[in-house]
């Protein structure tokens, strides 16, 4: 991808991530603190009232959500069953069922194999929405599970680098999203999506040229606005804590650089889901990030464990960033034997990536594969390691740096 077509891309994502607010406000929304369930009896909620302050729908969805992030699927399943039968025309069943494909989705991006129904699950969530605002047009209901449905198709057609099916899914649900904070400005989960647009907007304002003349069409952004009501929504909201940390964590990890308020962020994650790979890889890669790897390197020491044992969720993918992360933890040492296994490993469990197609870790793989054969002198094993590169993916320059490195070794 050209240096352009990324800072497009970002500008793009900063649309996704809108959507993506009202989502994760949507889908934790049934969320609440966990109280006795009051049975109801009516397939509809009265008028005026939400699915989101029924005593059934926040136990059971909050069980139903508390399982989802445990990697238990099935069992999540048959809990968000029961809030769609006792509301078969509400778009809070399809929604909360779509969650456990998206969770699917999100711990393999390589394997597209669940989008159909993703898509589907999520188009049946904006067809019941756009029914209740038709009867209903103030509805808080349909206005979350529009968002929201909108914000996730718009998050996947992004990881699948189809911008303008991103940007069109994104814009028809800003309006939601600053709706929503707009009109309920003291509840602390209701930040949550104002806050990522005005740390986004903001951001990309000030870090990349092109997006500037874009950015005259939107609301003015504040990146300290946008942190304060981020952890505003991470230390009080009801609903979303889970979503404001990952949210807090990716910002630190990735454009603060923060060590310290990342590690935070990621041990609270780790201390509320701790059977959740993606977060348990997560805080891996945080000690990584800051070079402290030998307790990057018992995390992922870990992961691999439960990847072999066969726990729910740790699965090839989880595997394959375990990997990549222990051999570069043993180059680092110059501990080249052990850091050539790892590799050697990763490049096993990925053989069956069609050529051409080649995720992150395996290019990145293959070009520390020649690395550390130059650093035990075996050049011409090195080269071939590097010319192989650039038949590969380009990940992170990786061609630039496999081109380098054939003309001076790694450590020269």
């Amino acid at each position: 991808m050209s240096r352009l077509s990324r800072r497009l891309s970002l500008l793009v994502s900063l649309l996704v991530l809108l959507g993506a607010g009202a989502a994760t406000e949507s889908r934790a929304a049934v969320q609440s603190q966990r109280v006795a369930a009051q049975q109801q009896t009516q397939e509809s909620p009265p008028e005026g009232a939400s699915v989101l302050e029924s005593r059934f729908v926040r136990k059971t969805g909050r069980r139903g959500l508390d399982l989802l992030y445990d990697m238990k699927f099935a069992k999540a399943e048959r809990a968000f069953a029961k809030i769609t039968e006792r509301y078969p025309a509400h778009p809070v069943g399809p929604f909360l069922e779509g969650l456990t494909t998206w969770w699917r989705i999100l711990l393999d991006l390589t394997d597209s194999s669940h989008d159909e129904q993703f898509y589907d699950q999520m188009e049946t969530v904006v067809e019941r929405a756009d029914e209740l605002l038709e009867e209903h047009p103030d509805s808080r209901d349909a206005t979350f599970f529009k968002a929201a449905a909108l914000g996730f198709q718009g998050r996947l057609h992004s990881n699948r680098s189809e911008w303008w099916s991103a940007a069109n899914a994104a814009r028809r649900a800003l309006s939601p999203v600053l709706t929503l904070a707009e009109r309920h400005p003291r509840n602390a989960d209701f930040a949550f999506g104002k806050g990522i647009y005005d740390y986004y907007t903001a951001l990309l304002g000030e870090q990349y040229a092109v997006a500037k003349p874009f950015m005259g069409l939107f609301p003015e952004g504040d990146k300290e606005r946008g942190l304060d009501a981020l952890r505003r929504t991470a230390e009080d909201g009801w609903f979303i804590q889970t979503e404001a940390n990952y949210f807090l964590l990716q910002i630190q990890y990735r454009y603060e650089e923060n060590f310290r308020k990342s590690v935070e962020r990621v041990e609270w994650l780790r201390a509320e889901h701790p059977n959740n790979p993606f977060f348990h890889n997560f805080e891996g890669r945080v000690y990584a990030k800051w070079g402290r790897w030998r307790q990057a390197r018992d995390l992922f020491d870990t992961v691999l464990a439960r990847h072999y044992a066969g726990r729910t969720g740790y699965n090839d993918h989880m595997a394959e960033i375990a990997l990549y992360y222990l051999g570069r933890s043993h180059l680092v040492y110059d501990e080249y034997r052990k850091a050539l296994n790892y590799f050697v490993d990763l490049e096993r469990l990925t053989s069956s990536e069609d050529a051409g197609e080649e995720s992150f870790y395996r290019t990145l793989g293959r070009l520390r594969q020649g690395m550390v054969y130059d650093a035990l002198g075996q050049r011409e094993a090195a080269r071939q390691r590097y010319r192989s590169v650039l038949e590969m993916t380009d990940h992170a320059e990786a061609h630039r740096r496999a081109r380098k490195f054939l003309k001076e070794a790694y450590g020269g």
